[in-house]
């Protein structure tokens, strides 16, 4: 399905006029978060917000809440990740990681010159941010379900509120290069989405995605057959196939744009270590070691926001099982017996030109 015309109600929110309108925002112990605003801020005068943006801002905004961890409003379910605090510092972590992995690069895809970027599911924004500073010349887009990402952005960065599995609104050939990075378990229909991409490329333009796998291997004997990191990645494949979103994207990417119609794909991957074992195989190479390093730091805060909600709420388990199974990850990351790692790949793929 490709970008059609819609009413209003179907169009992506600017952050813009979320920041300032009256929004509540709900605090997890019963009260309201006090509004914040800035008298000075470069969005401009609430009055120039109209009453329909305003009520849908605090929708957005008003924040569901379970098991002590916030998650998104605007589409509620369609996300099983938190946008809390903890949340988004590690998706902040994730882009140290991607940026040491792709050796202080933003993308592999070899664009030149863009003026029109989208980063869609741009979580706290980071990399649009960073793309924007790399690119002072570009429009940079960023579209998420979550308006969680800072207010104060460089002049050429702007973010939308979006569910990117609707059908899009952008207009067809808008941009020079379309950026996708961990929307692993966030969208039903792979081939419709790259269509939609393809169709709102311009000819010549690149799609870049990101991704890499849930389930740990290891290319040795360390991680025997028992091992609790094999009974993980069932989980989190199983409870993606019953949420209706693969995680198993990583290993699909390149065979999937070249179906929708991309030429000149370019598969790279790449290994994160499960942890900063010094006697590990990749202790001699100081990149892999501190992605290691990182990786169990990251994993060691985030496999909570990372399952709690698909474990309680599409497989059904209890609060207490989950959080046995959560205890059970955590554990496993000081296992350093085992030489783990997460595969992934970086699929970079061009439209064709106008023949």
């Amino acid at each position: 399905m490709v970008s059609q015309a819609c009413d209003r109600s179907n169009a992506s929110i600017p952050i813009a006029s979320l920041i300032n309108s009256d929004m509540d925002q709900y605090h997890p112990s019963g009260g309201r978060y006090e509004e914040f605003s800035d008298g000075d801020s470069a969005y401009g005068d609430d009055s120039l917000i109209g009453d329909d943006t305003k009520s849908l801002s605090t929708y957005i905004t008003d924040y569901r809440y379970e098991f002590g961890r916030r998650y998104h409003s605007y589409r509620d379910g369609a996300y099983w990740g938190p946008n809390d605090e903890s949340a988004n510092a590690q998706q902040d972590l994730a882009h140290h990681m991607y940026f040491l992995t792709l050796d202080g690069r933003l993308h592999l895809a070899p664009v030149e010159n863009p003026q029109d970027i989208l980063d869609v599911g741009t979580g706290t924004g980071i990399w649009a941010i960073d793309a924007a500073d790399e690119f002072p010349s570009a429009r940079v887009t960023g579209v998420d379900l979550s308006p969680i990402q800072p207010a104060f952005v460089p002049p050429n960065c702007t973010f939308e509120i979006d569910d990117i599995t609707l059908p899009w609104t952008y207009p067809e050939n808008q941009f020079d290069f379309i950026h996708i990075r961990e929307l692993f378990g966030c969208i039903p229909d792979w081939d419709e989405f790259f269509r939609n991409c393809l169709h709102c490329l311009k000819p010549g333009g690149y799609i870049e995605v990101v991704e890499h796998s849930v389930q740990p291997v290891a290319d040795d004997d360390t991680m025997g057959p028992d091992h609790f990191y094999h009974q993980w990645g069932q989980v989190v494949v199983e409870s993606g196939e019953r949420f209706g979103k693969t995680f198993k994207i990583w290993e699909e990417s390149a065979s999937r744009l070249k179906q929708a119609g991309f030429v000149d794909v370019v598969e790279t991957g790449y290994k994160w270590p499960m942890n900063g074992l010094v006697s590990s195989p990749w202790s001699a190479d100081p990149k892999m070691h501190e992605l290691g390093r990182w990786n169990q730091f990251r994993l060691h805060g985030g496999v909570e926001g990372f399952m709690l909600r698909l474990l309680t709420s599409t497989l059904g388990w209890s609060y207490e099982s989950a959080q046995l199974h959560l205890a059970q990850m955590r554990a496993s990351l000081r296992d350093y017996r085992t030489h783990a790692y997460l595969p992934g790949t970086v699929v970079y793929a061009r439209k064709p030109d106008v023949r």
